[in-house]
């Protein structure tokens, strides 16, 4: 066994290696943000983070945050439990259409609500097409952990006198608290990092400020020192959610009731609970697709012109280069914590995790102002542009082969170390080639993120090169919404494999 160990330790040197360099790049944004308030000074950085304009901003920011995620929420567990835990006529249909509007970007969402009722913007319009866009990030944990609940547990709170609704609140929902605090907390940093949605709506945040201020006047000191507040305020809702998830843990000691828990009865109340998902998929999917189907009517075969395949060539192409890269990077620091945690790997994890929660504006200006001060030569090429997009979906990758790897047997290197095997051989034609179809998903999950982010590559995409996102953008920005429905038609496409693969891998998690 020492002789395993010590061979088990001749890779994982080089993999921590690996690891410390990654985390040194994700460290990037936290530098950049530090550098800025250094670099600015006291005096300039006063006067720019206290004026009118930031405290506006903030009390936007906090009441979309507050009226949106709760809603979410509120929204996410009702359709969760009508879908998981009753006899709702068409549960599995309805439990579908649940996930599927994360197939339709948030800027699609306000596109195809501004076509619909052009008068209807400000913080009304950002809180409700919020919600419509973003409650399946709370939807999909909270269906998960219903699934995977131990049926007995209920049914003993019930024998014991309590009713229903008391069973429902003092049993499952402090089961439901991780799921709930964790898609709570997805969903606020898509609020904080969301653009194109708001500006449709015309409801400024800390995002849309910044991405004004550095495509008008490129004004440095001002945009950077917002996204000084806009970080911290990401690192805010980190620490809200630590704190509301508390430290307790609901887990089985034994192997649980291994059966599917009876549903509850709805019974005459059935056709008033069918309208909750019923309004929720005709107002999240119906009005988008019907929508975009009327524009492309109207537009006809004009509309499909050879920009828009262009554009799809190249965002597949980003999608497949980006997603390539945050996997290998991702790969030395998902081996490391599964084969040798330690605290030395927990902090690298959290470096590589954190960058991850911060908004695309916010590590596009990092890498502007590193590419201008440091590498002129990088500014504004296809290598910052992969740099941020390996940045922003770093968490993606290590998450799907942590997972994979964690579910190969570490036998298996040391079997293959017995037969004479170098460390490193083995890892590859063990570990790496079991963990491949988990290292696919994951270059999915980052790929389809690429193929609808805008933020980042507005800001960084060089001259001529367009995205899907970029495309359908650039024209919703001159009101000609016939020639963007094809763009954004595209991106649906692209993105409904993920839908299909996070509601598998929901079921694989819950062993349905």
């Amino acid at each position: 066994m020492n002789v395993f160990h010590s061979r088990s330790s001749s890779i994982a040197a080089p993999a921590t290696g690996a690891a410390m360099f990654v985390s040194a790049a994700a460290l990037a944004p936290l530098c950049f943000i530090l550098w800025i308030t250094f670099q600015t000074g006291w005096a300039t950085a006063t006067a720019l983070l206290f004026r009118p304009r930031v405290g506006e901003l903030l009390v936007n920011t906090t009441l979309l945050e507050v009226l949106a995620v709760p809603l979410s929420i509120l929204l996410g567990v009702a359709l969760a439990w009508l879908t998981e835990r009753t006899d709702l006529p068409g549960a599995r249909v309805w439990s579908w259409l649940a996930v599927t509007p994360l197939a339709v970007p948030a800027f699609v969402h306000s596109y195809a609500w501004s076509s619909v009722a052009p008068s209807w913007h400000g913080l009304p319009a950002a809180v409700a097409i919020s919600v419509l866009a973003y409650f399946p990030f709370l939807y999909l944990p909270v269906a998960t952990q219903l699934r995977r609940l131990d049926p007995a547990i209920e049914e003993a709170a019930a024998a014991l006198g309590l009713a229903p609704f008391q069973v429902f609140f003092r049993v499952v929902l402090p089961q439901l608290r991780f799921a709930i605090c964790g898609g709570a907390l997805l969903i606020g940093v898509h609020l904080l990092a969301e653009y194109g949605l708001y500006v449709t709506v015309r409801y400024d945040t800390f995002t849309t400020a910044i991405m004004d201020q550095f495509q008008s006047a490129f004004n440095g000191p001002a945009a950077n020192m917002i996204a000084v507040v806009l970080a911290l305020y990401c690192i805010f809702l980190l620490a809200l959610e630590k704190i509301m998830r508390g430290a307790e843990r609901y887990a089985r000691v034994g192997s649980g009731s291994p059966r599917m828990p009876a549903p509850h009865q709805l019974g005459h109340a059935v056709w008033l609970c069918l309208l909750l998902p019923a309004a929720t998929a005709a107002l999240s999917l119906g009005i988008p697709l019907i929508t975009l189907a009327r524009w492309l009517a109207f537009g006809g075969t004009a509309i499909w012109h050879a920009a828009v395949g262009a554009a799809f060539l190249q965002t597949l192409m980003l999608a497949i280069c980006g997603g390539l890269l945050a996997t290998l990077a991702a790969m030395p620091m998902a081996w490391l914590s599964v084969r040798a945690p330690g605290r030395l790997a927990h902090i690298l994890e959290s470096c590589h995790y954190y960058v991850g929660s911060l908004p695309g504006v916010v590590v596009a200006l990092a890498l502007v102002t590193v590419a201008v001060h440091a590498f002129l030569p990088l500014y504004q090429t296809m290598a910052t542009l992969l740099m941020a997009y390996f940045l922003l979906f770093l968490p993606r990758a290590l998450v799907g082969l942590r997972s994979s790897v964690a579910q190969t047997p570490v036998e298996l290197e040391q079997a293959a170390m017995m037969l004479g095997r170098s460390p490193f051989r083995a890892v590859l034609a063990t570990t790496v080639r079991l963990a491949a179809p988990g290292a696919a998903a994951a270059m999915a999950l980052v790929g389809l993120g690429i193929a609808t982010e805008l933020t980042a590559t507005l800001m960084l995409a060089p001259s001529g090169v367009e995205t899907l996102a970029t495309g359908f953008w650039s024209y919703t920005s001159e009101l000609d919404y016939p020639r963007a429905a094809p763009y954004a038609v595209l991106m649906i496409l692209l993105s409904l494999p993920l839908i299909v693969l996070l509601q598998a891998q929901s079921k694989r998690m819950a062993g349905r």
